[in-house]
């Protein structure tokens, strides 16, 4: 394939996968508006503060967004236990516990470990879709000082929009450690396609 065939077909892929992403997550938007409603509802009767939780996260070429999930920790919470975690994976150290590397976080409220496990958590993240911050499939996107402490030989994964779901996720999630996800996102960089995102 010609360098021009080749930014042709790069153009028409970027197009459609847009044009999907638009389709699926603004759909998805209005059918579960109810559900999202009863969520949001709930959690502002369970525990203070906010249903949506918002944070700064990096994107496509490092560019920071703001990224919305349903909140399911409380108010005031400390992350230096996540931090750490993250500091001893990306050293090689081994964090799992019983074959998890999900850590134990006191923060998690009750509804929120149930969103957690349901990942229903997630559902304001079609607005980010929506947006262009994020798209259906892809590395999630991380946290401004994790993007710090991944190594340079990762940088591929910030080549691409963070996604609502990825190889990571389909492929163990809490069974695999901060380097194994790591190597999954530019595996998935690498040999990305919207087919093979549909059949994820």
């Amino acid at each position: 394939m010609t360098p021009r065939a080749e930014r042709w077909t790069t153009a028409r892929e970027g197009v459609a996968r847009r044009t999907v992403d638009i389709l699926i997550a603004g759909s998805a938007l209005l059918v579960l508006a109810p559900l999202m409603a009863i969520i949001a509802i709930t959690i502002k009767l369970t525990s203070p503060g906010p249903a949506l939780f918002k944070q700064r996260r990096v994107g496509l070429a490092r560019r920071p967004f703001c990224f919305c999930k349903f909140r399911t920790m409380r108010l005031g919470g400390d992350d230096s236990a996540l931090r750490e975690m993250i500091a001893c994976e990306l050293r090689g150290e081994d964090t799992s516990t019983d074959g998890s590397w999900k850590l134990d976080d006191s923060r998690i409220t009750g509804v929120g470990s149930f969103l957690r496990r349901t990942s229903l958590d997630e559902l304001p993240q079609l607005i980010n879709v929506v947006r262009g911050d994020m798209t259906l499939v892809g590395p999630r996107p991380c946290l401004d000082w994790e993007a710090e402490m991944f190594p340079s030989e990762f940088d591929e994964r910030f080549a691409v929009r963070p996604g609502l779901t990825g190889l990571w996720q389909v492929s163990g999630r809490s069974t695999m450690g901060t380097l194994d996800m790591l190597r999954l996102d530019v595996q998935y960089v690498r040999q990305q396609t919207l087919r093979g995102d549909g059949a994820r």
